[in-house]
């Protein structure tokens, strides 16, 4: 074992190879780094000697040398691959939080990709010559779309949630139904997010009946804001009653100094009931009703960029401009291009809506999912008889903590490999292609929903399911 150690060549000799200067010049690397990456190959090399564990040649010969390089070469091309990587979404989950939630529309992306190449007027006014205010760009669309008297981003919605409670009810008191104090995601929960901000919770109501007089009877000198927080992560049916919105406006409304602020996370701004889709409020309605403020996700139900909006009367938004922590929150001016490209779809009407992703995977026809659906398991037999292919009724979930009640109709194409169990179907997807595909398990077959999978997608996952 120490003749071996001693046989590993220095790292000046290593250097002077000519693997090394193939390696600096393929991976644009300097010395010094490579240098390092070298050392720290070879470091690991003699320990796996001293326990035994070197599967390579035998250090002081040329194969040994090779080893060594094949292994620099593996783990500088580790360092240097993107660890957030596309993914073929096959399991029919539209907003899959694991996946990366809403895709963005073309016109998104190419605003996206052209704000971030090139210099913009991000907070500079063209035609005035003078600093301008990065809430600008999206304010006028979301005021056009929702209604508002004004509007403002920030990062995602519990960003919005906490802005709103620091900003106007610090020390004061926020009315909430019980039934409404729900955990948003990942342990984030609207109690623990209102003591973090300084306002004082003050429960009304039952986890399944809270009236208006509950609210009424609260009232008092301290309150600030009632605050209704919509249930989109969950639903609770059988003996339950809530106070309508239009009610809580109206209460705030004949009382002095008391806001009615609306939480309603999956920032619908389009109709899915006209379509038989669940029955998500759309803001424009909240808006309409008289809600002082409203707040609610980018990258749901709207489609867009992880971002919390925040919409509602203009002296009030105002202060939540000019609040300090309005710049703790704010968004960059990647996530503003993404959503103006968005928002500017929404702004085109019915035509335009159709442009972004979320949206068109909710309304998109059963007949045309079995139509793909058929065509795909066609050419999939016809190719090869490692599998049986069957396509079935199913059901595909809007996901993203939205609509938990809704099940969208579907068909979808159930797998079963003639040596492979759907577990190492699944694995091989995982791990064996670029880009990964991802499907679902039910039992023991691997099962296909096209409805996440764009067309040119299909044609990859057809190629990578006839290599197994």
């Amino acid at each position: 074992m120490k003749e071996w150690l001693r046989s590993i060549p220095a790292v000046h000799e290593l250097q002077n190879h000519e693997q090394f200067e193939f390696l600096q010049r393929e991976n644009q690397l300097d010395v010094t780094q490579l240098t390092k990456y070298l050392k720290e190959a070879l470091d690991r090399i003699r320990s796996l000697l001293l326990n035994g564990e070197w599967t390579g040649a035998a250090p002081g010969t040329n194969q040994f040398i090779d080893d060594v390089f094949q292994l620099l070469g593996a783990n500088i091309q580790k360092q240097f691959t993107y660890t957030i990587e596309r993914v073929i979404n096959a399991t029919g989950t539209i907003l899959h939080t694991n996946l990366g939630r809403a895709r963005l529309s073309d016109n998104a992306i190419h605003h996206v990709v052209e704000t971030a190449q090139n210099y913009s007027n991000l907070e500079y006014k063209l035609n005035e010559g003078v600093r301008g205010s990065r809430h600008s760009h999206v304010e006028a669309l979301i005021k056009e779309i929702t209604g508002a008297e004004a509007a403002m981003v920030v990062n995602n919605n519990a960003a919005a949630v906490y802005l709103v409670l620091r900003a106007l009810a610090e020390n004061k008191e926020v009315i909430v139904s019980r039934g409404q104090l729900v955990e948003i995601g990942g342990s984030f929960r609207i109690s623990s997010i209102m003591k973090e901000s300084g306002a004082k919770l003050v429960e009304v109501g039952t986890t399944n009946k809270t009236h208006l007089y509950d609210y009424e009877e609260a009232l008092n000198s301290e309150t600030a804001i009632i605050m209704k927080v919509h249930t989109s992560n969950f639903k609770v049916i059988g003996f339950t009653k809530s106070a309508e919105s239009e009610d809580l406006i109206r209460l705030t409304q004949s009382t002095e100094n008391v806001i009615f602020y609306e939480d309603l996370g999956s920032g619908a701004l389009f109709d899915f009931r006209k379509h038989g889709i669940g029955e998500e409020p759309v803001v424009r309605e909240v808006i309409e009703m008289g809600a002082d403020l409203v707040t609610f996700s980018g990258d749901k139900l709207l489609g867009g960029p992880q971002a919390g909006i925040i919409a509602g009367k203009k002296k009030i938004i105002e202060r939540l401009k000019k609040h300090q922590l309005a710049r703790v929150v704010r968004v960059d001016k990647m996530t503003l291009a993404a959503l103006e490209g968005t928002l500017i779809d929404y702004a085109r009407g019915e035509d335009g809506v159709h442009n972004i992703p979320t949206i068109r995977d909710l309304l998109v026809s059963i007949d045309r999912i079995d139509e793909r659906s058929q065509r795909f398991v066609t050419n999939l037999l016809q190719k090869t008889d490692h599998f049986q292919a069957k396509i079935v009724s199913g059901t595909s979930q809007v996901g993203g903590g939205t609509m938990p009640d809704v099940q969208l109709p579907t068909l979808i194409i159930s797998l079963k490999h003639a040596a492979l169990t759907a577990e190492q179907v699944g694995r091989k997807l995982r791990t064996q292609f670029k880009p990964a595909i991802v499907g679902r398990i039910q039992k023991d077959e691997y099962i296909i929903d096209l409805r996440t999978v764009t067309e040119e997608e299909e044609k990859f996952l057809l190629q990578a399911l006839l290599q197994l």
